[in-house]
C-alpha cells in the first residue's frame, strides 16, 4: 500500500517554515508529474525507505509513502532541506541528521504520531537539456552507516526518470496533442509574459476553421481521424503564412490563434487577404478534397485588457462574424460583440421564461374562408413579454432557441397552452380549429407521440388541429419527412406548408407531400396591389398549388386593395391585418362574435 500527494505551490516557502500538511494535498496530484508514482515506488524499494519526495525549484513538492500506516507527514521534512536539495546542483547524503548542524535541534515533530527524520538523501532532477528543475529526495526514520553504490545508482536513475516526467508534465501542460501546438492555457500564459509591461501591446489573429455544426458533420461523416488531420493541415498552412516571430496556438477544437509581437504592427489588408485565400484554397485531407470558409478575426490588446477582460473571446467574436463576410476577415467591433452578448442573454432569459416565469403568451390570428366568409381557424403565434426588455419579437428569439436547443421545450409550451385554450373555447361553444407552427428541430419520429399525449391531456379531437411546417423544413427531410407527415395525417390532423415561395422547392417533392394546405408567404403578397409582376407570381403559385390538390391560404393581406386582388385569384383562405391582427386569447371570443355578426361577404369560388 502507498499514498501519493502534492503540497500546495507555496508549501515550501523560503523562510524555513515547514511545508503544508497532508490535508492541503489535492487528490488529482497523482497525475501532476506523469509516472512519478512508479518512479517513487522503485526508489523506495531500491533504497528501502518509507518516503520519497520530488521537490521542484519553484517550491512545489510531490511525496510518496510506501505504507498506508506510515506516520510520516510532509510537514516532518524541514523546509531548508527541501529547498537546498531542490536548488543544489550536486547530490547530497545525510546518513544521520543528528550529526548535521542544519538539523539541530532535532527535527520538529508537529504531529504526535510522526516519527523524526534521521536519514536524508537527494539527487538533482534535470531536464533533457541539463536544466536544474528540482531534486528527488528519499527519507528514513533510522540513521544509516553508509549508502551502497548500487543505492546511489538507483537514486540517480530514479532522478533521471523523474526529470523526464517533469518535462512530460510541461509538455502536456502546454500542448494540444492533435496539432502539437501550444493550447489555450499556454496562449494566456505567453500573452501575460509578453504584456507584462503596460506599454506593450500585441495584435491577435483568431482563425475560425469551421463552424461547430460543420465540424461535427465532418466527424459524423468521416470520423475523428479525418477531423484531427484537418486541423493539422490547416495549422501547417497557417504556419506557412506566418513569420518566425509569430506564435501559433490551438485555442479550441476548431479555432487557432496567432500572437503578433508589438514590433510587427497591424497586419495589412493585403496580408489578411492572403491568409484568407490560402485557407479557402481546397485542402487534400486524407486524399479527400475539402473546401473551407474560415473566418479571421483581428484584435489589438495590452496588459489592461488581460487584467480586465477576455481578449480571446473578443477576437473570436470577430472571427465568427468574419465567416459570414465576403472578405473573410474582420477587426473586432464592440457593437457586434455586444450583439452576441445580448443574444446569449436572451437565450438564458428564454430558458427561464419557459420553465420558471409567466412571460410567454399566445396570440391568435384568424383565417377566413373566402367562399363562405367564415372564420375557420386561428393560428397560434408566440409572444414574449420580458420584464425589462419589453416585447421581444419572435424574429429575435425563435432562431436563438433553435441554435441553443430550446426549441423542443418552446414548442411543447406552445402546444400545451394552445390546446388548453382550444379546449376552453370549444367548451364555451366556439366552433373553431387551431393551427400550430412546428420547427424543424421538432420534426422527428417522436412528434406524433408528443401530440397524442397532449391531445389526450386536453381532450382535443385531432381533426381540430393543423400543424404548419415551413417549406424549407419539409424539403430538407425527403423520405423521412413523408413518413412523419403520413403518421400525423393518420391521426386525423391536417398539415400545412408555411411560408411557401421564399425557398427553392423541388416541385416533384412537393407533389408527394401529404399536406392539405399551402400558405403563400406574405413577402410575395404585400405588393400585389401595386406590382403586376408580384400579382402574376402569386396568381401562378396559387393556381399551381390548387392543381396539385392543396388548399391555398394567402398570408399578409394587410389592406383592402390587396384583399380585392386576392379575391380574383385561385385561393381558399386569407389571413392578415386587414382581417385582424393577432389577438390575445381573452379578445378572441368577442372578435368571433362581432365578426359573425358582420362577416366579409362570401365570393363565388374562383376556378383554377
Amino acid at each position: 500500500m502507498h499514498t501519493l500527494s502534492e503540497t500546495r505551490p507555496d508549501a515550501v516557502p523560503g523562510d524555513g517554515q515547514p511545508p503544508s500538511a497532508v490535508d492541503d494535498a489535492r487528490p488529482e496530484s497523482r497525475f501532476a508529474v506523469p509516472g512519478f508514482d512508479a518512479v517513487a515506488r522503485l526508489a523506495a524499494q531500491a533504497l528501502h525507505v518509507p518516503l520519497v519526495a520530488l521537490v521542484l525549484s519553484d517550491g512545489r513538492a510531490y511525496w510518496y509513502t510506501a505504507g498506508a500506516d506510515d506516520p510520516t507527514r510532509p510537514s516532518d521534512i524541514l523546509a531548508t532541506a527541501y529547498l537546498e536539495a531542490a536548488r543544489s546542483h550536486t547530490a547530497e547524503v545525510v546518513l544521520d541528521t543528528g550529526d548535521d548542524a542544519r538539523f539541530r535541534p532535532a527535527p520538529p515533530v508537529p504531529h504526535p504520531a510522526s516519527a523524526p527524520v534521521r536519514f536524508f538523501a537527494s539527487e538533482p532532477v534535470r531536464t533533457l537539456t541539463g536544466q536544474q528543475v528540482g531534486a528527488l529526495c528519499v527519507i528514513d526514520h533510522a540513521p544509516r552507516s553508509a549508502l551502497a553504490e548500487h543505492e546511489r545508482v538507483a537514486l540517480r536513475d530514479a532522478a533521471a526518470l523523474a526529470g523526464a516526467g517533469v518535462v512530460l508534465r510541461g509538455y502536456l501542460g502546454r500542448t494540444e496533442p492533435v496539432t502539437q501546438l501550444p493550447h489555450r492555457s499556454a496562449f494566456f500564459e505567453d500573452l501575460r509574459t509578453h504584456l507584462r509591461d503596460d506599454t506593450n501591446h500585441a495584435w491577435l489573429v483568431a482563425i475560425e476553421v469551421a463552424s461547430v455544426a460543420r465540424f461535427n458533420a465532418f466527424v459524423r461523416a468521416m470520423g475523428h481521424a479525418y477531423a484531427d488531420e484537418l486541423m493539422r493541415v490547416v495549422a501547417a498552412r497557417v504556419q506557412q503564412w506566418m513569420t518566425p516571430d509569430m506564435h501559433l496556438y490551438q485555442v479550441s477544437v476548431t479555432r487557432l490563434a496567432i500572437v503578433l509581437p508589438q514590433t510587427h504592427g497591424e497586419p495589412t489588408p493585403a496580408r489578411l487577404d492572403d491568409l484568407v485565400a490560402r485557407l479557402r484554397h481546397p485542402f487534400d485531407c486524407l486524399n479527400i478534397p475539402l473546401t473551407l470558409r474560415p473566418g479571421i478575426g483581428l484584435l489589438q490588446v495590452d496588459a489592461r485588457e488581460l487584467r480586465g477582460g477576455d481578449p480571446l473571446r473578443r477576437v473570436m467574436s470577430a472571427s465568427h462574424a468574419a465567416q459570414r463576410s465576403a472578405p473573410g476577415w474582420a477587426r473586432y467591433e464592440q457593437t457586434q460583440d455586444e450583439h452576441h452578448r445580448q443574444q446569449f442573454f436572451l437565450v438564458t432569459e428564454l430558458a427561464a421564461a419557459i420553465t420558471e416565469r409567466a412571460e410567454l403568451d399566445l396570440h391568435y390570428q384568424p383565417r377566413i374562408d373566402l367562399d363562405s366568409g367564415r372564420c375557420v381557424a386561428l393560428e397560434a403565434l408566440l409572444r414574449w413579454h420580458h420584464p425589462t426588455l419589453g416585447e421581444v419579437q419572435p424574429g429575435e428569439f425563435i432562431g436563438l432557441a433553435e441554435q441553443a436547443g430550446l426549441m423542443r421545450a418552446l414548442t411543447e409550451w406552445v402546444f400545451d397552452h394552445g390546446m388548453a385554450q382550444l379546449a376552453t373555447w370549444r367548451a364555451d361553444g366556439l366552433d373553431i380549429r387551431l393551427s400550430l407552427n412546428v420547427s424543424s428541430a421538432d420534426f422527428d419520429a417522436e412528434l406524433v407521440a408528443r401530440l397524442q399525449v397532449l391531445m389526450s391531456r386536453h381532450g382535443i379531437d385531432p381533426h381540430l388541429l393543423e400543424l404548419e411546417f415551413t417549406e424549407s423544413t419539409l424539403m430538407q427531410h425527403c423520405d423521412a419527412t413523408r413518413r412523419h407527415l403520413a403518421a400525423i395525417c393518420a391521426l386525423g390532423t391536417t398539415v400545412a406548408i408555411d411560408d411557401f415561395g421564399i425557398g427553392y422547392s423541388n416541385l416533384a417533392s412537393l407533389r408527394q407531400m401529404p399536406a392539405s394546405s399551402l400558405k403563400i408567404d406574405q413577402s410575395l403578397v404585400r405588393g400585389i396591389d401595386k406590382s403586376h409582376a408580384d400579382a402574376a407570381i402569386v396568381r401562378s403559385v396559387s393556381a399551381l398549388a390548387r392543381d396539385l390538390g392543396f388548399r391555398v391560404v394567402i398570408e399578409g393581406v394587410e389592406s383592402e386593395s390587396v384583399h380585392n386582388v386576392v379575391l380574383a385569384m385561385a385561393c381558399d383562405e386569407v389571413q392578415g391585418f386587414h382581417i385582424s391582427r393577432p389577438l390575445p386569447a381573452r379578445d378572441v371570443p368577442g372578435w368571433l362574435r362581432s365578426y359573425a355578426a358582420a362577416p366579409l361577404p362570401p365570393r363565388h369560388r374562383t376556378s383554377s
